[in-house]
């Protein structure tokens, strides 16, 4: 079922309503005692149908704002879902703990993996805990310390991206926020430790690279990637944030736009609803992938790893035009 929360979204309202009507019919059968299956049933394929319609002709923006809902599961509700034992490490050693960027390590199919995320809030008071899910410069710095970990003992690194960006505020820039994420993206071309990166919600600018570089890039069916927000370049395209619209459909952030780019590998298909409506099974889901992806990776070499990455890199952006 759709979350009361996602009320604010005006293409969630038909789902909404007529899950509201089933509600009453049960109730009404409940408190009457009388059977009243055949009406429901017709309401509940409707809704399902209803379902299918909507989340097959979302709008890119749609999707973002879909992403953005507090009910989406976040890094740490899907890592205890996926891997066994998990543990959660803190600190990049260097005086911060950064809560909007978590990591730790569990096991994945009885391998040993490496676990780190981006982590929003579920509600204010978390959100501006964990600020949105826009990591610092510890936070990147946090998550170096254990890939390097994670790369010294032979452990496959898993990252999941969900952030609107990296932090960009005074303080960051103070503690060198471009720094920290060039040298996260430097460092990820020489591990040769298997790296798996799964968008999961919102992958935005810097913020999404500092832990998006690996031999594979999985996104979730819904989930968007994008060089700025929609927002953010339509006030710099046009001077409008209103005129997002036009600018998340140039941008190309969804999954299959990307695909057909050769960004991402491969998409991950999601419950209908997206995975806030039913987290156990798209958590399943992700991890038959990541333990179909990790056996395929784990074949490789390091040094045949590191050149595969370093290649599929190089290729992003080609294009050919025709000269007459």
């Amino acid at each position: 079922m759709v979350n009361r929360k996602g009320l604010s979204l005006d293409f969630l309202k038909p789902i909404v309503e007529l899950e509201y009507q089933i509600q009453q019919l049960n109730k009404i059968a409940v408190t009457n005692k009388v059977l009243i299956n055949t009406e429901v049933n017709t309401f509940t394929k409707r809704l399902s149908d209803l379902k299918k319609e909507i989340f097959q002709s979302l709008t890119p923006l749609q999707r973002l704002h879909l992403v953005r809902q507090v009910d989406r599961p976040t890094t740490l509700d899907y890592i205890p879902l996926i891997v066994d034992n998990w543990l959660e490490l803190h600190g990049d050693r260097g005086g911060t703990d950064d809560l909007a960027l978590v990591g730790g390590i569990g096991r994945l199919n009885n391998t040993t993996v490496i676990c780190i995320g981006h982590q929003r809030g579920k509600d204010t008071k978390e959100n501006v805990s964990r600020n949105f899910g826009m990591a610092s410069p510890g936070g990147y710095r946090k998550a170096l310390r254990l890939m390097k970990h994670a790369n010294r003992f032979n452990f496959p690194i898993l990252t999941f991206i969900d952030t609107p960006g990296a932090w960009a505020g005074i303080e960051a820039e103070r503690l060198g926020q471009g720094e920290a994420i060039a040298v996260n993206l430097r460092e990820m071309f020489s591990f040769e430790v298997p790296i798996i990166c799964t968008i999961i919600g919102e992958g935005g600018s810097g913020g999404a690279l500092g832990i998006g570089i690996g031999d594979t890039v999985l996104m979730l069916e819904y989930a968007v990637y994008t060089v700025a927000t929609p927002e953010a370049c339509a006030a710099i395209l046009w001077k409008d944030s209103k005129q997002s619209l036009e600018a998340a459909e140039a941008l190309k952030i969804t999954s299959s736009d990307l695909k057909l780019l050769g960004i991402i590998d491969s998409i991950i298909i999601e419950p209908i609803g997206g995975s806030q409506a039913n987290p156990l099974l798209a958590a399943q889901n992700l991890k038959k992938h990541l333990i179909a992806e990790l056996e395929q990776l784990q074949q490789f070499t390091g040094q045949q790893r590191k050149e595969q990455r370093y290649q599929k890199f190089r290729r992003m952006g080609t294009f050919y035009e025709d000269l007459f």
